[in-house]
């Protein structure tokens, strides 16, 4: 720890957004990892995980936890695989 007060508080405020943002990042992996395991399976429902996960991208963008252009790879990568799997069953 610092010794001076305002550093105290800085790491006491940078500890608290590491955990928040931490747990954005674990949630996007996760919606991520459900839309792509349903487009690969093919299931009814890729559709709406897809779009789950394109709006949890989407709201780590504007809280800034990633950056926009990794949000933009992925909701592209989600749209390709969805686009992918509804041409194969057609």
């Amino acid at each position: 720890m610092s010794n001076i007060k305002s550093g105290n508080k800085a790491a006491r405020a940078a500890e608290r957004k590491r955990l928040r943002n931490r747990l954005v990042r674990r949630s996007l992996k996760t919606y991520l990892t459900k839309a792509k395991v349903a487009a690969d399976a093919g299931e009814e429902s890729a559709h709406q995980k897809t779009m789950t996960a394109i709006s949890s991208v989407d709201k780590a963008v504007s809280k800034g936890i990633i950056h926009r252009n990794k949000g933009a790879r992925l909701k592209s990568f989600l749209m390709s695989i969805l686009a992918k799997e509804h041409r194969a069953n057609n």
